[in-house]
């Protein structure tokens, strides 16, 4: 079969993702902010006998190669592999997007335009003619609503035959990517094309722009989105109970059955088996799916919504302050998610200094592996009161932010000086999120993938701790060495040697760190029977100033093994992986240690 290499390429939030997935069938997670996709993602499909290959390149305002992404979009445009260039284009915003499309022009040998998001157009009163645009151009141009599987046979067909020759597909007029001034000239160019293609009927909606003065404002900004994340939170904390609770008398039927079935093996066998691997894997799927499924639907939600790209907007300004860029916010956010994905989504910042302070800052905020930590910590502090708990998430992750800054602004004024850079961020107009689409793709992207990595390591983290605790010298065993040997230090710091132990034996992944610790307490041979985490840790010493630095330190540690390897392949250095791994750890030490001496 022959195949045919498309590239796509278009502004950040065209929905060129979108298009992309719903024409592969990949599930591609797409973000409802702008330098979502950093690297470029390939698919294929086919249609009538030939297979075509599409390239989702970097979203990017121009080609004047002033970013890593322009300058690999540009690159991946001009080499011969690609057939033909589509450029997509938001129909709600048509003169940003015909900048990149003007630019285009200049280098690609086929080009087709997609004219997308042509629903929320039509929602808006935002009409285009497309005859006087592909007239201007004398190239195709289809209309689509990805988001929708609007269009798509239509891209199919014209796709066939540009590439067939069927239809023309060289721009009638070629503009030349240049200087500054040729680049205020495209853009003029762009505006006065779209004032005359495109007429509004009415205009912008009164409530999207009321909305918008209030997130957007410095007074009621931050109350207003720190309020939504605390009803997320609380959510979050009141909604786990109950999960939480099936799984457990789920997985006590589960580990009857395997017992039965496993009464004929060697008594050590079965043991190493079931109190070591099961139990530890167990208690990794109890501590982490009900809050994953609960949090991660409602985060989508709030990201599809458009709110956490004007979280990203009001963190700008002091992100600048700090002598950071203003980017840096955008990275922050995916943070949240996985500090892996923060440090890869670096790489949309042009300045190499402000991006290594980025870098080096991204694993100052939570991740999705140490919400459930958080979580289950502030629920022990305030036992009952799921709102109070949720408060003090949200004020976690706010004191996490500000740490974030802080420590950028040091490292600006030290290890990393110079004046922090301007950019321009575009905001995503407020969608009506699709629930059912984003309960599926949480779940399968998010909580299912994260599990799936938890449960991998929990497998032989189970085990290893089961020999270490089954490995005699003398009269203790192997773990119980190493944990009383880390007494001093954990008490120093407000902790003890069994949770310092738990954050060492949870590096590959965060999500270990409460399994681990309960079979530390329970001398990993049983997680103490019907007993919950919470009994467990309060009967094992847990007090209330031992948990509030158990919350800090899971904030500040060092970062997961995954982040580590990732800082390492962004920064090519190993003085700067160390430097990552050393700045949080001692932050979190320094902070647990003058919290006890308070005490």
């Amino acid at each position: 079969m022959d195949t045919v290499n498309i590239a796509l390429v278009g502004n950040p939030n065209v929905g060129k993702s979108t298009l992309f997935n719903a024409l592969t069938g990949l599930r591609q997670h797409t973000g409802n902010w702008p330098g979502k996709t950093v690297e470029a993602a390939y698919g294929t499909y086919s249609y009538r006998g030939k297979e075509y290959r599409l390239t989702d390149l970097p979203g990017l305002y121009s080609l004047r190669a002033s970013s890593e992404e322009e300058r690999l979009a540009a690159e991946y445009i001009t080499g011969s592999e690609v057939d033909c260039t589509v450029v997509v284009c938001d129909a709600t915003c048509l003169a940003r997007s015909l900048i990149l499309a003007l630019q285009v022009t200049g280098l690609s040998r086929k080009m087709v335009i997609c004219l997308n998001l042509c629903d929320e157009a039509a929602q808006r009163g935002i009409i285009t003619d497309v005859a006087v645009l592909r007239q201007h151009f004398n190239i195709p141009v289809i209309e689509t609503s990805a988001g929708k599987h609007e269009g798509l046979e239509q891209f199919r067909r014209t796709l066939r035959d540009v590439c067939d020759d069927f239809l023309p597909a060289i721009p009638a007029v070629r503009y030349v990517i240049g200087e500054e001034h040729d680049a205020i000239e495209t853009a003029k160019e762009a505006k006065r094309i779209a004032k005359i293609v495109q007429r509004e009927e009415e205009g912008e909606k009164p409530w999207r722009k009321k909305l918008d003065r209030l997130l957007l404002s410095r007074f009621l900004g931050y109350p207003m989105v720190f309020a939504l994340l605390l009803v997320v939170l609380w959510l979050t904390i009141w909604g786990a109970n109950y999960p939480g609770i099936a799984l457990e008398w789920l997985f006590s039927y589960v580990k009857a059955a395997l017992s039965w079935l496993l009464q004929s093996i060697p008594p050590g066998l079965r043991s190493f088996l079931m109190d070591g691997v099961f139990e530890t894997t167990v208690r990794v799927v109890t501590v982490m799916l009900p809050p994953m499924a609960i949090f991660f639907p409602l985060f989508t939600i709030l990201e599809d919504l458009g709110v956490l790209p004007r979280l990203a907007f009001l963190l700008d300004r002091p992100f600048e302050r700090c002598g950071a860029c203003g980017k840096q916010a955008l990275t922050s956010c995916m943070s949240l998610g996985c500090n892996a994905v923060g440090v890869t989504g670096c790489r949309i910042i042009d300045s190499p200094r402000e991006r290594l302070i980025a870098i080096l800052t991204a694993s100052f905020l939570p991740c999705n592996g140490r919400f459930p930590t958080l979580i289950l910590l502030a629920a022990i502090l305030f036992p009952g009161r799921d709102i109070v708990s949720a408060f003090l998430v949200a004020l976690a992750l706010v004191f996490a932010i500000l740490m974030t800054m802080g420590i950028s602004w040091v490292l600006s004024r030290t290890l990393l000086k110079g004046s922090a850079s301007g950019f321009v961020m575009e905001l995503p107009p407020y969608r009506k999120p699709r629930v059912g689409e984003v309960v599926v793709r949480s779940l399968l992207d998010r909580t299912l993938f994260v599990l799936g990595r938890a449960i991998l390591v929990a497998a032989p983290a189970g085990a290893i701790i089961w020999i270490a605790s089954h490995v005699q010298i003398g009269e203790d065993s192997l773990l119980t060495l190493a944990s009383n040997a880390l007494e001093p230090l954990g008490a120093a710091i407000g902790l003890s040697g069994p949770i310092l132990l738990a954050f060492m034996l949870g590096f590959p992944a965060n999500e270990l760190v409460i399994p681990v610790l309960v079979m530390l307490l329970t001398g990993a041979q049983t997680l103490g029977g019907n007993a919950g985490i919470t009994e467990i840790l309060l009967n094992n010493s847990l007090t209330g100033i031992s948990a509030v630095c158990m919350m800090v330190f899971c904030l500040f540690h060092w970062p997961c093994g995954t982040t580590l390897l990732t800082i390492h392949k962004e920064t090519k250095s190993l003085p700067w992986t160390l430097c990552a791994f050393a700045l949080p750890t001692l932050v979190g030490m320094l902070l647990c240690f003058l919290l006890n001496l308070i005490a």
